[in-house]
């Protein structure tokens, strides 16, 4: 089946994630709530407005907005591509293919996307914090697709591997790829790229 469209993931995959500026979010909550289990929690993170978030975590309104506050900051600073990303989609935009976004993400993301270079260069994005759906649950993919006017076999699917996204986008029928660092090893049998421009060969 022809490629039509390609779907991206987008942290530590078009964008590295701010691993050190996030683990300063998390010691400025334990400092003022006590130990907090982020892995018990990351599903509700990802899926539910950030101060709700915090509130359930047991912060009172303040601290909710200031950590709502440092998490946006975080965000904004750290979104931006990673290098050769905007060229590779310009190219494939230039190639005639449909562009789509799915991303695991608390809200912060979805607060700062117009602000980010990133803006306005897909034709469908989905976020897990606004849709309330996560990787690899198959109808987040479905619904980039449904977005995208396109079936499944015919999408391209690039990410890093997290969340089991690759097998997930395998089991709806999308052609995923691995997208990992040259330093790095993934786990995984079919296509990988170690450089986003790669993509363009696969296309």
């Amino acid at each position: 089946m022809k490629t039509r469209a390609v779907v991206f993931d987008l942290w530590e995959t078009l964008a590295l994630w701010p691993a050190e500026r996030t683990r300063g979010l998390f010691d400025r909550l334990a400092q003022r709530l006590g130990d907090v289990d982020w892995h018990e929690s990351y599903v509700e993170r990802m899926t539910t407005p950030l101060e709700a978030y915090f509130r359930s975590l047991g912060a009172n309104g303040a601290l909710a907005a200031e950590l709502v506050t440092f998490r946006v900051a975080v965000t904004r600073e750290a979104l931006s591509p990673r290098e050769g990303a905007l060229e590779t989609l310009a190219e494939l935009r230039r190639r005639g293919l449909l562009l789509g976004l799915i991303s695991v993400c608390s809200e912060d993301v979805c607060l700062v996307w117009d602000e980010t270079l990133f803006a306005g260069r897909f034709d469908a994005t989905v976020f897990s914090a606004a849709c309330g759906l996560m990787k690899p649950d198959p109808r987040i993919y479905l619904r980039a697709c449904e977005e995208l006017g396109v079936e499944p076999g015919e999408c391209l699917y690039v990410g890093d591997g997290a969340n089991d996204e690759l097998a997930g986008a395998r089991r709806v029928g999308m052609r995923p790829v691995l997208s990992h660092r040259p330093e790095g090893e993934t786990a995984w049998d079919g296509p990988r790229i170690t450089s986003i421009p790669d993509v363009l060969d696969l296309v």
